[in-house]
């Protein structure tokens, strides 16, 4: 079990570790939401902040005074229990409080957090921290994908700053790993931390398939748009043809057509695109899409845990062919904090990996992400299967 001074100094990295992402940023950075899935980077600072204070200082430290009456308006995500807040597509519209005070909302918590830590700290309160402890590194990951879709929409197209793994070059000679059919275990295991989604372990009977090593790149990807693959109606979902038209769609996200030439935005600045590097930021619809086109198909998210011993993964989110449900036997944990996996059970795709946005602990076989078919804003690619 992690000891009290384990959880305080996990407790201080997150934390700082949070705000060091948003250091490069200029002052109206923190402000902009282009659209209804980014929020503005001084959200993510106030909403991580409010979780602490909502789920453990309020009830737990004695004497405890909330920093502003009405923050827990403004930074509720979406905990229905907990009582109204401001409507998602509003949060880029809260000129105030300020980018400074937030950061003093920050400094403020979390002394009072280190107070309750060394002090208050019960049995029954360590899941509660541990749980906000990863919802903060969970945002980390969105405030990064979050910074790079606000400044990858900006005209000028500026730098965030020099990150020399964005682009994932494998290196490895390309080869299909065979699995045997038979009755495999799934799910998380072990006594560290997870999430309730990844439980409980449980069994799967899986028909023989071959899975690739290593990703799909952006040379691969250039053969696709080269042969038509956004203009073939029979390879794509309805839903996906749907999205394709209406939303103009001809290439991954950040994509540009220049001089008969792909570049694309990277945090690092606009650089012509890599054909030996993996493909990033694409939708659920084009990683369908793409293995129609090829004649084969993404892995269920069972499949990809059974092979993953077998090939390198950790750089992409990797889509796959599973719906978000619960695993048999699932229990959504009791009180606000059940509304953090399970209302999200429906109509999402699970995604399995992680990416260089992934905190390092956050890093498992097990680990389920899940998104909507059409987005794409985080680094994900996608890895073919097929059935033999």
């Amino acid at each position: 079990m992690i000891s009290t001074k384990q959880l305080l100094q996990l407790f201080i990295e997150t934390r700082t570790a949070t705000e060091g992402i948003c250091q490069p940023l200029q002052t109206e950075d923190y402000v902009v939401q282009p659209n209804v899935d980014i929020s503005p980077p001084k959200w993510h600072l106030g909403h991580t902040t409010w979780f602490f204070e909502e789920f453990l200082l309020d009830a737990h430290l004695p004497n405890y005074k909330r920093y502003h009456e009405n923050y827990a308006f403004v930074f509720n995500s979406y905990y229905e229990s907990i009582g109204k807040r401001v409507v998602r597509t509003d949060r880029g519209n809260l000129s105030r409080p300020s980018v400074k005070d937030i950061y003093d909302y920050r400094v403020y918590v979390t002394s009072h957090m280190q107070e309750l830590i060394e002090s208050h700290l019960t049995e029954e309160l360590i899941p509660v921290l541990e749980i906000g402890i990863h919802h903060e590194k969970q945002h980390q990951e969105l405030l990064l994908t979050d910074i790079k879709y606000i400044l990858g929409n900006n005209p000028l197209q500026p730098e965030y700053g020099s990150v020399t793994n964005e682009e994932l070059l494998e290196n490895a000679a390309v080869d299909f790993i065979e699995i045997k059919e038979g009755i495999y275990k799934i799910g998380h295991a072990s006594k560290e931390f997870c999430y309730d989604n990844e439980q409980p372990r449980h069994r799967v009977f899986l028909e023989p398939y071959a899975i690739c090593n290593s990703l799909v790149t952006n040379g691969e990807w250039i053969e696709f748009i080269n042969d038509g693959g956004y203009s073939n109606p029979m390879i794509w979902h309805t839903e996906g043809w749907d999205w394709v038209n209406k939303n103009s769609i001809v290439a991954p996200m950040y994509w540009h057509h220049d001089n008969a030439k792909w570049t694309h935005y990277l945090l690092s600045g606009s650089k012509e695109v890599n054909l030996a590097a993996a493909v990033t930021h694409i939708s659920y619809y084009e990683a369908f899409a793409f293995a129609q086109w090829k004649g084969m198909r993404l892995p269920t998210e069972f499949e990809w845990e059974v092979a993953q011993s077998n090939f390198k993964h950790g750089n992409r989110w990797e889509w796959t062919e599973s719906a978000y449900l619960p695993y048999p036997n699932y229990q959504k944990p009791d009180g606000a904090l059940g509304e953090y996996n399970g209302k999200f059970m429906v109509n999402q795709k699970v995604l399995r990996g992680s990416s260089i946005a992934t905190p390092v602990n956050h890093v498992r076989p097990t680990y389920r992400n899940f998104f909507h078919a059409p987005l794409r804003w985080q680094f994900t690619s996608l890895r073919l299967a097929q059935s033999l």
